[in-house]
């Protein structure tokens, strides 16, 4: 149900690729979180992608989503790029009520 919910959020307007970025490793970082601790990893990526990889042609930040769950089954490891975005204002009500 979380990851749903999770690939339904990423599922909005980027402003700009680096947004979209942002999002997919927001996405990212939500779905790792919520892994029940006795998950199996490979088959619950598999699920993801399932889910999420239709998506990915027409939206960036699932796109980016898809990107980082493929980079953690490489098996090498490396750090992924999952710093948190930066503060910035967005625009407030006046934002949100043009995205309506």
């Amino acid at each position: 149900m979380l990851l749903e919910r999770t690939i339904t959020s990423l599922q909005c307007r980027a402003e700009s690729p680096e947004r979209a970025n942002e999002l997919g490793k927001l996405g990212f970082l939500q779905w790792l979180a919520w892994l029940s601790p006795e998950a199996c990893y490979p088959e619950e990526t598999a699920r993801a992608l399932n889910l999420a990889e239709p998506f990915s042609e027409t939206d960036p930040a699932i796109r980016a989503f898809c990107d980082l769950v493929r980079r953690s089954l490489s098996g090498r490891i490396e750090p992924l790029d999952l710093d948190l975005p930066e503060r910035r204002r967005r625009g407030g009500a006046h934002e949100r009520r043009r995205m309506l």
